[in-house]
C-alpha cells in the first residue's frame, strides 16, 4: 500500500464532517432564504472531496458505498450546474435547492451508517445494518430531511426582499 490508511482515513473523515457542517449551514441559509456563496462553495467542494476521497479506499470489488458516492456525484454535478451554469434562474432554483438537500441528506446517510458500524452501543444495536433500529434511524432522518426539502424549495428566494411595504423618497 502506497499510503497510510489510517491517516487517510482521518482526513476522509475530517473532509465529511466539514463538509456536513457547512451543509447543515447552507440548509439554514435555504429555509431563511439567505444566500450564503462562502459557506455554499466550502460545502460543495468538501462533499464532493467526501465522494472523490470514498474511492481512493482499496477494495476489491464495487461497494454499496461506491454506488452512494456515484449517485452524490451526479447529483452534485447538477448542483454545481444550477448554481454557479445556470445562476438559479427559473427552474434552477428548485433544481439546486433539492439537490444540495440530497447531497447533506447522503452525507447523513453516511454518518449514520458509520455509526452503526463504528461506535461500540450502536452496533450492539444493530449489528448487520438490517435491524429495526437502524431502519427507524434511517427512516426518521429521511422523513426529517425530505420536509426540510419541501421548506427548502419553498423558502430559498435569493434577491427577494422579505418586506411588503418599501420607501420611495420624492
Amino acid at each position: 500500500m502506497f499510503f497510510d490508511s489510517m491517516a487517510f482515513t482521518n482526513i476522509h473523515v475530517l473532509i465529511s464532517l466539514i463538509g456536513i457542517v457547512a451543509g447543515f449551514a447552507v440548509l439554514y441559509g435555504l429555509l431563511t432564504s439567505r444566500a450564503m456563496p462562502a459557506v455554499t462553495a466550502t460545502f460543495l467542494l468538501f462533499t464532493v472531496l467526501t465522494s472523490a476521497t470514498g474511492f481512493l479506499f482499496p477494495r476489491p470489488h464495487l461497494l454499496p458505498s461506491h454506488i452512494v458516492g456515484i449517485i452524490a456525484l451526479v447529483i452534485l454535478a447538477i448542483a454545481l450546474y444550477a448554481l454557479y451554469g445556470r445562476h438559479l434562474r427559473g427552474v434552477w432554483r428548485p433544481v439546486y435547492v433539492i439537490t444540495a438537500v440530497i447531497s447533506l441528506y447522503l452525507n447523513i446517510f453516511v454518518l449514520i451508517v458509520q455509526c452503526y458500524m463504528k461506535v461500540p452501543a450502536l452496533h450492539a444495536l444493530a449489528p448487520t445494518g438490517s435491524e429495526p433500529p437502524f431502519a427507524i434511524t434511517q427512516g426518521l432522518t429521511l422523513v426529517v430531511f425530505v420536509i426540510l426539502g419541501y421548506l427548502a424549495v419553498r423558502r430559498f428566494h435569493p434577491g427577494k426582499t422579505t418586506t411588503t411595504l418599501e420607501y420611495t423618497p420624492r
